[in-house]
């Protein structure tokens, strides 16, 4: 797949696309800074100025987004609605191809950044995101060296860190992963809408596929 445009933009520049992301990790911020377990992330945050002017690009799995608002809970309803009515305006990539997991996999999945390496809004050292997965999916067991803050926001779904037992996890659960512990998930018959956050290491890496 062919990577959205990225370039260097004014703070005139930037427009909508800007302006959603900048308004989406301002909910994200407020909705981790109670957690225990986002301090160290958030004491990462940048300034939430967009700096980079990226063009909008859609995925097949956006077509679960009106799905989502009515599988999110109070504390998540509104970055959920948000995030459905701006969807259009960000960049949805992915990170595989056809043959890492298959056709059907990328027909189910997709991910946004908003800061990062590659999100309108630039940092070095978190990239904070969304991963959207359809219904009746597998996300097989990956790794990489960034350390891991997962929140869903919609949808129940089963969650495997290392060797332990699959585990549901409904929305806003938090999920850690350590640099390098491999992790899988596994959607059943509702899409998966799930915040990101990572620190440390290649924050554009594409992760390492585990053996089976």
């Amino acid at each position: 797949m062919t990577a959205p445009v990225v370039k260097r933009a004014s703070v005139g520049q930037i427009g909508r696309i800007g302006e959603a992301a900048r308004v989406l990790a301002e909910e994200v911020l407020r909705l981790i800074e109670r957690l225990p377990a986002a301090a160290p992330f958030v004491a990462e945050w940048p300034e939430l100025q967009p700096s980079r002017e990226i063009a909008p690009a859609r995925l097949p799995v956006l077509d679960q987004l009106n799905d989502l608002p009515r599988n999110a809970t109070p504390a998540t309803q509104t970055i959920v609605q948000h995030l459905v009515e701006t969807a259009d305006q960000l960049a949805w990539r992915q990170t595989y191809a056809a043959s890492d997991f298959g056709a059907e996999f990328l027909r189910r999945y997709g991910w946004t950044e908003l800061i990062g390496l590659r999100g309108p809004i630039a940092s070095e050292a978190i990239a904070c995101g969304f991963l959207l997965l359809g219904p009746g999916i597998d996300y097989p067991a990956h790794a990489h060296e960034a350390e891991e803050l997962y929140l869903p926001l919609s949808g129940t779904a089963l969650w495997r860190r290392g060797d332990e037992s699959w585990q549901l996890r409904t929305s806003g659960t938090p999920i850690h992963h350590p640099s390098w512990l491999p992790h899988a998930m596994r959607t059943a018959a509702e899409p998966l809408l799930a915040l990101y956050v990572w620190r440390g290491g290649d924050l554009a890496a594409k992760s390492k596929i585990m053996p089976e």
